[in-house]
């Protein structure tokens, strides 16, 4: 199953879900996330209100209130997208769900849609940590470059 997709040169990518400039897990004001507390990463500040799946997989989780979504690839890569910080006060204000729990999705899917500026203007940091739950699954999880991103950009590389 992984031979394919984790040869013994090149990973897994993991596509960027959101439009952005993508900056070190490390620069997000929240020690969860900056510690990897929940796994290693990248972050994304986004540059537009749209979360798209990074990969062929399903959703497992989508939050009630649309501000965070976990997947898990076809390869069995665990990801938890989460659009701002503390945003689950906004108890779904400013977003819009796409996808639900159980359903099948292919790398661009539109998951949840959300209004970067009026999150902002409510006082938070809309800043996207995209996180590997499952880290210690795999030899590595390594964020590429710190860039600015399209949707489906490749934003880390993970090998088995």
């Amino acid at each position: 199953m992984f031979g394919k997709l984790f040869g013994k040169k090149a990973g897994l990518k993991v596509l960027s879900p959101v439009a952005g400039e993508a900056v070190s897990i490390t620069q997000v004001n929240d020690s969860t996330f900056s510690e990897e507390i929940l796994g290693k990463g990248i972050a994304i500040r986004p540059s537009a209100g749209r979360v798209v799946s990074p990969v062929n997989g399903k959703v497992i989780q989508m939050f009630e209130t649309g501000h965070a979504v976990t997947l898990e690839s076809e390869e069995g890569v665990e990801i938890l997208i989460h659009v701002g910080l503390d945003t689950v006060r906004l108890k779904g204000k400013h977003y819009i769900i796409h996808a639900h729990a159980g359903d099948q999705v292919k790398a661009g899917d539109l998951l949840m849609e959300f209004d970067n500026d009026s999150i902002k203007s409510e006082g938070f940091d809309t800043i996207t940590p995209v996180v590997i739950c499952n880290t210690g699954d795999f030899e590595s999880v390594d964020a590429l470059s710190v860039y600015l991103v399209n949707e489906l950009d490749e934003i880390m590389e993970i090998k088995k």
